[in-house]
Parts: structure tokens; C-alpha cells; sequence
């Protein structure tokens, strides 16, 4: 990718906003600085040099990196670039996909990190095995990848792997591992409502009562 990402830089510090900013760092408990601009602007701010990115035929990691240094809101535009070229993504990017994931680290890029793994995994099965190791690491939000990457695969959903990695997550106290294995059974049982209540019935001692009562929301 060329210099032009300078620019939009530059557009997104000129469009920044002190009081949205001190709101939406206080939303995401102060963890991180934003410049406060808002989904809708950033979008269109951004719109152009996304279209532009996209007759690439290759990914730029530096960029992604560099975004991943500064305010919330270049995370986010890594991701949305990461979105549109994830055609392009393979399994030798799952590595650079975990850095991401476990640096500035919270829901609202993780979740979108699981979707960008679970295209790869479905496109490259192979990936299950990276799948079932994170279903099992120390980081709370790898596990919670391995949970929910297959939220969006209905009828393709591989039910033996997403057995084993909320087997794997059975017993947890952490409210964000608890919410994922809920989401992704709550999920599942839009295709398959046999599948998941018998899961369910089958091991309700273990799971946690959220977990119950996100995936029972549609049974």
C-alpha cells in the first residue's frame, strides 16, 4: 500500500471530537484513547481509501500494525480493511490474527477477530487444530475465538468442534467465555434446536446459568 493512508490519518485527527472521545473511552471503561469520532463519520471518512485498498492483491500488515498503535478508532479501521480483504487471508495469517488478538485486548475487537478466523478456518480446515489449542490458552479472549468463530456458518457449523471447545470451557467464572459459549449454542440453535437442547439437557450441571440462558433464548 502506498503513502495514502497518511492522508486519511491526518482526516481522521482533524475530524476528532474531545467530548465523544472522553464518552466512548469511558463506554470501553477507559482502557483505551479515542479520538471520538463516531462509527457513521468514521465510516465515510474512510469509505474511499477502503475501496482503493481492495484492488490490492496483497495484504498490508505494516498498516494493520501501525493502526494497532494508536487511538481506538485505527484499530477499528484495520479491521473494516481487514473485512474487505479478507479474500486474501490464509492460515499464515492466523499468527498475525492472535498478535491482534491478545494486544488492546476487549470485546469489541475480538468479536471481529472471530469472524476474520472463522472464514479462514472454514475456507482452510486445517486451521481447527490452531482452533482447539486456543480453546485451551491462558488468554481469555483466544478462548473466547475458539468459541465463537463459527457464529455465522448455520447448517456448515462443525458440531464436533464446537462440542470440544465448550467442553474445553466448561466450569469457567469468567462472564466473557460464559457469554460466548451461550452465544455461539444460542446461535446454533437457529439451524439445529435438537442439537443444541440435547447439548444442553447433557450438560447442565456444568454449564454456567448465563450459558443456559442465552443458548435456551430460541429453544
Amino acid at each position: 500500500m502506498d503513502t495514502n493512508h497518511v492522508g486519511l490519518f491526518l482526516q481522521f485527527r482533524e475530524n476528532a471530537n474531545e467530548k465523544n472521545a472522553c464518552e466512548m473511552s469511558a463506554y470501553m471503561r477507559d482502557m483505551f484513547p479515542f479520538l471520538g469520532i463516531k462509527k457513521p463519520d468514521r465510516a465515510a471518512l474512510q469509505k474511499d481509501f477502503l475501496k482503493a485498498a481492495k484492488k490490492a492483491n496483497s495484504i498490508d500488515w505494516a498498516f494493520v500494525n501501525e493502526c494497532w498503535t494508536l487511538e481506538r478508532e485505527f484499530q477499528y479501521l484495520a479491521l473494516d480493511y481487514l473485512r474487505v480483504m479478507q479474500p486474501l487471508l490464509t492460515p499464515d495469517d492466523i499468527p498475525r490474527l492472535r498478535k491482534l488478538a491478545v494486544t488492546k485486548s476487549w470485546w469489541d475487537t475480538v468479536d471481529f477477530i472471530d469472524s476474520l478466523v472463522g472464514d479462514i478456518a472454514l475456507r482452510f480446515p486445517e486451521v481447527n487444530t490452531v482452533i482447539i489449542e486456543w480453546s485451551t490458552d491462558e488468554n481469555i479472549w483466544l478462548r473466547r475465538i475458539a468459541i465463537d468463530h463459527q457464529l455465522q456458518r448455520k447448517t456448515k457449523t462443525d458440531t464436533a468442534l464446537l462440542e470440544q471447545v465448550i467442553l474445553n470451557n466448561l466450569g469457567q467464572k469468567e462472564f466473557f467465555i460464559n457469554k460466548a459459549i451461550g452465544w455461539a449454542l444460542r446461535e446454533y440453535s437457529k439451524v439445529n434446536r435438537t442439537w443444541v437442547s440435547d447439548f444442553v439437557n447433557q450438560h447442565r450441571s456444568q454449564l454456567a446459568p448465563l450459558s443456559i440462558r442465552e443458548a435456551s433464548k430460541y429453544l
